[in-house]
């Protein structure tokens, strides 16, 4: 069977794929180049045209359908457009977080408009589908705890970080600095779960050093929490009213047999925490070292949400415990 091969590019084939390799390779018919670029980018800027001519009104959200009548109305795109876009933030951005660079050569995009579409596409999942997934449920108090040790206690809070390279900076080195990260430096997220083994809540992003108490004391999570309604959470919590920790182990002596039973009910119930912090580690974005801006705090909070309403589609279909 005939198979050719471009010196240029070194890429190799079929010969009956030759001539749809030759018409877009800029080393077998670099006559053609700068028409092929000038049909790109007018490509891109009509592409672009669409997204910015859609607002709020354009595009209700809640109203949402799969069908092409509905994608094109509300995003000027069919089904299968809008799913290529979603698939490049949730699989080639968010799981595996591939290189923008990588990602732009796949899909023959330049890089200002790649950058233009994670953003879109980021904005619009943080917008329609994290207030969706995510939220407090209302009656968290007249909720039946179906697995714990007291009736009580409603949530399960733990801190999770983002490695980051080293700064470069002494200040930053210690602001930023996370013993538990590979790289010794991390932004943290502190985020809730119910006994539904579901998210239901995940903060702003703060630096590695900051302690988890004082990321839940600046959280809304302390203005829903009372006699009914309280959080389980580990030993780095204590002494925070409302907050149920395990019990420490008394100077010199042992703790008692209640106290110890206890504390396995405890640390049994926060194992759905960590087994949540586990899954969200499976997103490169959120398990690998973060390459973008490190101070870009405003970006990489929507980033950590979205990923957590990704994590809680994932835990509908793949539940922790059943």
């Amino acid at each position: 069977m005939l198979t050719w091969t471009c010196i240029g590019s070194e890429k190799s084939g079929l010969y009956t794929h030759y001539y749809r390799h030759r018409d877009t390779c800029n080393y077998c018919t670099p006559e053609l180049e700068e028409e092929r670029q000038q049909k790109m980018e007018e490509k891109q800027v009509v592409i672009q045209q669409h997204f910015q001519a859609l607002d709020d009104t354009q595009r209700p959200w809640s109203e949402w359908k799969r069908s092409d009548e509905s994608c094109i109305q509300h995003t000027g795109h069919d089904v299968e457009q809008v799913q290529q876009l979603y698939s490049m933030f949730t699989l080639w951005y968010s799981k595996h977080y591939h290189s923008e660079r990588y990602i732009a050569t796949e899909l023959n995009l330049t890089q200002k408009t790649l950058d233009y579409f994670l953003s879109s596409v980021q904005d619009t999942l943080h917008t329609c589908v994290y207030p969706e997934l995510i939220s407090l449920p209302a009656d968290m108090s007249n909720r039946t705890t179906t697995y714990g040790p007291e009736e009580h206690h409603k949530l399960i809070v733990d801190s999770t970080f983002i490695a980051i390279p080293q700064p470069g900076d002494s200040i930053q080195r210690k602001a930023y600095y996370h013993a538990r990260s590979p790289t010794n430096y991390a932004l943290k997220v502190e985020m809730a779960c119910d006994f539904h083994h579901r998210i239901v809540y995940v903060s702003e992003c703060y630096k590695g050093s900051v302690h988890d108490i004082t990321m839940l004391g600046e959280s809304e999570l302390l203005e829903h929490v009372n006699d009914s309604v309280q959080i389980i959470a580990d030993k780095g919590y204590i002494d925070e009213e409302y907050v149920v920790t395990p019990r420490k182990k008394p100077h010199e002596r042992e703790l008692a047999e209640k106290d110890k039973n206890f504390n396995r009910s405890i640390n049994s119930a926060r194992a759905a925490i960590e087994n949540i912090n586990q899954r969200l580690k499976t997103y490169a974005i959120f398990g690998s070292i973060y390459r973008g801006a490190i101070d870009d705090f405003y970006k990489i909070t929507k980033i950590a949400q979205v990923v957590s309403a990704l994590c809680n589609m994932n835990l509908n279909k793949h539940p922790i415990r059943k």
